[in-house]
């Protein structure tokens, strides 16, 4: 492989800025602080980042110029966050007319990393940082080509949320600051790069790439990924990138994805963003998704061949709303990202797949979150069941459970049922139109809500107990499904010992029932469920062997609780294979909890010898498990 030298990078690639809005300008005025974030952007703060980066796979490292057009000020100093990074020079002034500044970076903290403090005069609005990337950095994920689909060529991409960003770029990395970027990319020619920007549809020979992200957006939204890929087009605005190998699947997979996208402008109007694309990134990713504006990262076991996982990238999709559009201003408000992300990602299935399907989803989350509630109750922590959350000093990771997601979108569809749906669609539209490119507190919200649904219609809710009280509220809106109620009994059929509806059963395949009526099926079954039931079970529907990743997760659970040890070898490749966090996490709790002989030692060695190809995310989280036995 070949690669432009760092110097002529430097030379070469030229800088953009541009304005960022007036109405994100009066987000950096608030009295918010972020406990995440040593920034000052209530004295000084980026409108428009332009970088310049070298992507070298042979020492995987990415050189770079972090070149910052800052707002006018009054301050004599900028401050960064910076975290596993060489700070090799700052400057200030514009590209040809730099000039070298003082600047220190502060003591390592090792959740936060260190501010990088930048001496700057009154009427300096350039500041441009050199920096390398380390093994340090946490965001980056280098692929040797045996984790990738092709086995070719290798493979990097970033994952920022919630305070990773601050790992591959020196910027101020809090969500209360919304920022425009541009970017000049170097990769190997054999290689595409994309980026939460505009994107190249075909190869450049050269592997230079040039970005745009003309919409200001939080610095945790800022993502890359390079890799042999490749593009179809999906509708008129949306596509997927994937590997060779994998683009036929993807297709299929996401073919609803214009439907989606026009449910969900008919919902709460325009998608603002010009284009929606999905990347495929390998099985290492350590989310199902990554809503990144323009440019969702997808993890590869959505390909379930059935369409049953497809309402991820509803998920995904609705973030441009809620999340992109109307974004968390510290990491402690983040229920309002995704307590109606997932709101509104169920109402997108309604529209395409109907009420049945909806509900269906909707029960599969609020199992999860049963048994988060009853873990956090008994935990360390219990008022982490509160939907504003208080973070200070931990690490926002802690904060991203079922509770904001769940019991937010449970938050919001008891407050349909007390309003009315007509009522509250309107409300939605006006609170995403009112607050777009806008960072907002939870009182920010309470207030808005108040005044223009609550008060209004004389409703009386109780949003507080919602919001800072424990568990969930007496009033939470109950959903009800036949076709889960129909796989708690076949369950319960087997746990007793009853045979009337097993024979029937025992004669259908896996494929005759969707991938959430088999999840409710498996976790109705008893934990102490016996080993021949277990084989006959594994024997006749494939779980171990040939059910796809969401299944499989539950199934191995079920065998770690049941002591089913035949399916050890299938447990340890999957374990080796997937880096979704949500899916292997409780997997390797299992084995932790577990009082059977062997089993904890058995999670070591699997991750000893899986540890490798996960994510920096999936890998500190495992790690944590296993300290905790």
């Amino acid at each position: 492989m070949r690669f432009t030298s760092f110097l002529l990078l430097l030379f070469v690639l030229v800088s953009c800025n541009t304005e960022s809005s007036e109405a994100d300008k009066k987000d950096a005025a608030s009295n918010t602080q972020d406990p995440h974030s040593y920034a000052n952007v209530h004295e000084i703060r980026t409108e428009h980042l332009h970088l310049e980066l070298d992507v070298n796979f042979e020492n995987q490292t990415i050189y770079g110029v972090a070149r910052h057009k800052m707002s006018k000020h009054s301050t004599s100093e900028a401050i960064f966050d910076v975290k596993g990074l060489e700070i090799m020079k700052v400057t200030t002034g514009k590209e040809g007319k730099e000039k070298a500044t003082e600047y220190s970076v502060g003591k390592n903290d090792e959740l936060l990393g260190a501010p990088l403090k930048v001496k700057v005069g009154k009427k300096d609005r350039y500041i441009n940082i050199y920096y390398k990337t380390t093994e340090a950095t946490e965001a980056l994920d280098w692929l040797p080509p045996s984790l990738t689909a092709g086995k070719e060529h290798p493979f990097l991409y970033t994952q920022g949320q919630a305070i990773l960003t601050r790992s591959w770029i020196p910027l101020q990395d809090t969500p209360l600051s919304r920022i425009t970027y541009s970017a000049d990319v170097k990769v190997p020619s054999e290689l595409m790069a994309v980026m939460s920007a505009d994107n190249p549809k075909e190869r450049n020979v050269k592997g230079e790439y040039h970005f745009e992200m003309r919409q200001p957006i939080p610095a945790y939204l800022i993502a890359m990924a390079v890799g042999d890929l490749e593009y179809v087009e999906l509708g008129n605005k949306c596509g997927v990138y994937a590997e060779p190998e994998l683009t036929a699947s993807a297709a299929y997979e996401f073919e609803d994805v214009p439907k989606m996208m026009q449910a969900a402008e008919e919902l709460y109007g325009d998608y603002q963003w010009d284009q929606y694309d999905i990347v495929l990134l390998p099985y290492s990713f350590p989310f199902g998704g990554m809503e990144n504006p323009r440019l969702t990262f997808a993890n590869p076991t959505l390909l379930a061949g059935d369409r049953s996982l497809v309402s991820v990238i509803a998920h995904e999709l609705a973030h441009s709303w809620s999340g992109n559009l109307v974004t968390n201003a510290t990491w402690n408000d983040f229920w309002l990202n995704e307590g109606f992300t997932v709101y509104f990602e169920n109402r997108i299935m309604e529209a395409l797949y109907g009420k049945e399907t909806a509900d269906i989803l909707a029960l599969i989350e609020f199992q999860d979150l049963t048994v988060a509630l009853e873990d956090m109750t008994s935990g360390e922590h219990p008022e982490d069941t509160h939907l504003k959350l208080e973070l200070d000093h931990r690490s926002p990771d802690e904060g991203m459970t079922d509770i904001p997601y769940v019991k937010g979108a449970y938050f919001l569809r008891t407050l349909e049922q007390k309003v009315g749906r007509a009522k509250m669609d309107v409300f939605l539209e006006k609170y995403f139109n009112e607050f777009a490119f806008k960072t907002i507190t939870t009182a920010d919200f309470e207030t808005y809500l108040n005044e223009n649904l609550l008060k209004p219609n004389k409703i009386d809710f109780n949003t507080k107990e919602w919001i800072y009280g424990d568990g969930l509220p007496k009033n939470c809106v109950e959903i009800t499904s036949k076709r889960l109620d129909n796989m708690i009994a076949l369950a319960n059929e087997f746990n007793e010992g009853t045979s009337s509806k097993i024979p029937a059963f025992l004669r259908k395949k896996r494929g005759d029932f969707i991938t959430q009526e088999w999840l409710t099926f498996i976790r109705s079954l008893k934990h102490d469920t016996d080993l021949k039931t277990m084989a006959m079970l594994d024997q006749k529907f494939e779980f171990s062997t040939k059910a796809n990743p969401a299944i499989k997760s539950d199934w191995f659970k079920l065998c770690v609780r049941a002591g089913y040890t035949p399916a050890r070898p299938q447990i340890k490749a999957y374990l080796c294979k997937i880096g979704r966090r949500w899916f292997i996490e409780s997997v390797y709790q299992c084995l932790v909890d577990s009082q059977k002989d062997g089993d904890y030692e058995f999670a070591l060695e699997v991750f000893e010898a899986a540890k490798d190809n996960y994510h920096f995310v999936s890998r500190s989280t495992i790690e944590e498990v296993l300290k905790n036995k």
